[in-house]
């Protein structure tokens, strides 16, 4: 029987302090590239 898999916390984004925005960038980044993706 395989373990479960431990969700990890979603960090707040270090501009608007919102995990949501976090979520939205996470959603819409490319090849790993976060920063790219905030701008």
């Amino acid at each position: 029987m395989k373990k479960k898999i431990k969700k990890h916390p979603i960090m707040p984004d270090p501009v608007y302090n919102n995990i949501t925005v976090a979520k939205f960038i996470n959603q819409i980044m490319r090849r790993g590239k976060k920063t790219i993706a905030r701008k």
